[in-house]
């Protein structure tokens, strides 16, 4: 569906009653030079700048406004081949070390070459490395500094997650899919429900050991045959994390099945259901599970409403007063929502913007400056066998 007509079908559904949160919004353009524009990142440090993830494997930076010419770094010999228009592997996820003004390190995800890969349940394996700067101002950054961290395999090509972000305790949490595939089908459980697997999860550790620490307070660093650095499980593709720079709370997108989108709020040691519940609904059950401690989403949508949930951030900005507070999320068809907290329940409504871009919107995901102003990433496929457009808008009052 074309955005004008997304656009259209959300104002009469605001016109039938339904509140439409954003008529004073609209989006302004960062740049339209980035192809496949999957994650942003700040690093901290007064630069203003902001880092544009590349899924191809290149990361550019934007500096008062402006692309440069050159990327910050690439990752894409170390990398597998990515088709932009349907591969989910790729340079997924990046973020800063809190101390990037100090130490100009930074972290990356992504999809890498594994041996054997004709080899049942090895099509490839996701990296976490560490690379360095030798200047925090540096617009440049060598691959040769490169400290691998983690590495495991994917059995599939797809649900590999790879979202990166610190925490405000100063640790690095990581969204890891269930290796891919109908169903969560490897193992005896699937992977969302087995802690003895890094997949399906979100992870925390430590970046400052070697190759990295697993915090004490981690939920199940003492639970055998458990990984330790699991902080949360029960998790199908948790696309995009973020945390709520009010009160530190972690929220997650996870991308459902065949019919449901979920947003959660990631609590440590919590068990977020996937395989047996996709959102509120029940999925492969087995028998005897004991289904009440599973934590339920805030919120879920069916695929009548959208196709792929990208997940988002709160809102902690001051050029948008009305939005404060609010959860901002989109669906890879382009619609946008925001969620409302009111007492234990959370309301969500229409996010329509005071202009458009022109084309099938495709929302790849969401970015956040230093100053807590959002941004959305998108591309729209041009037809005629063409590669598909990227771009970055920051939403701005209208």
């Amino acid at each position: 569906m074309k955005l004008a007509q997304l656009l259209l079908a959300g104002a009469l559904v605001a016109c039938a009653g339904r509140a439409s949160q954003a008529q004073g919004v609209k989006l302004q353009l960062v740049t339209d030079k980035v192809q496949s524009p999957v994650a942003m990142a700040v690093p901290g440090d007064g630069s203003n700048r902001q880092f544009i993830v590349q899924k191809e494997g290149r990361v550019w930076v934007v500096q008062n406004g402006r692309l440069l010419d050159k990327p910050f770094i690439d990752v894409s010999a170390d990398m597998v081949d990515v088709n932009p228009a349907y591969d989910e592997r790729g340079l997924l996820g990046m973020a800063f070390h809190p101390k990037f003004r100090t130490n100009g390190k930074f972290y990356l995800y992504y999809s890498a070459p594994v041996d054997n890969p004709v080899k049942k349940g090895r099509n490839h394996k996701s990296v976490l490395a560490e690379f360095k700067v030798a200047k925090s101002s540096d617009n440049s950054a060598p691959v040769s500094s490169r400290r691998v961290l983690m590495e495991f395999v994917q059995p599939e090509s797809n649900h590999n997650g790879g979202d990166l972000t610190f925490g405000p305790d100063g640790y690095l949490y990581i969204a890891s899919g269930d290796g891919g595939g109908g169903g969560d089908k490897h193992g005896t459980i699937g992977n969302g429900q087995d802690l003895g697997t890094v997949l399906g999860k979100i992870l925390r550790i430590d970046v400052n050991g070697s190759p990295y620490n697993i915090p004490k307070d981690n939920p199940f660093t003492n639970k055998a045959g458990a990984r330790g650095e699991i902080w949360a499980y029960g998790l199908r593709n948790p696309w995009r994390i973020s945390f709520d720079k009010a009160n530190g709370r972690l929220f997650a997108g996870d991308v459902g099945q065949n019919k449901y989108e979920e947003v959660d709020v990631i609590k440590k040691g919590g068990n977020y259901g996937w395989r047996i519940m996709e959102g509120y609904h029940e999925f492969n059950v087995p028998d005897g599970a004991d289904k009440s401690k599973l934590i339920e989403p805030i919120h879920e949508y069916d695929h009548n409403d959208g196709i792929s949930i990208t997940g988002g951030y709160v809102y902690r900005g001051k050029a948008i007063p009305a939005l404060t507070g609010k959860y901002v999320f989109g669906d890879y068809n382009g619609k946008t929502w925001t969620l409302t907290q009111k007492g234990n329940k959370w309301d969500r409504s229409d996010l329509i913007f005071q202009n458009k871009p022109e084309g099938n919107v495709q929302l790849l995901s969401w970015g956040q400056d230093d100053a807590h102003e959002l941004y959305m990433l998108i591309t729209i496929p041009q037809g005629g066998g063409a590669p598909a457009k990227g771009f970055v808008y920051k939403l701005v009052k209208g």
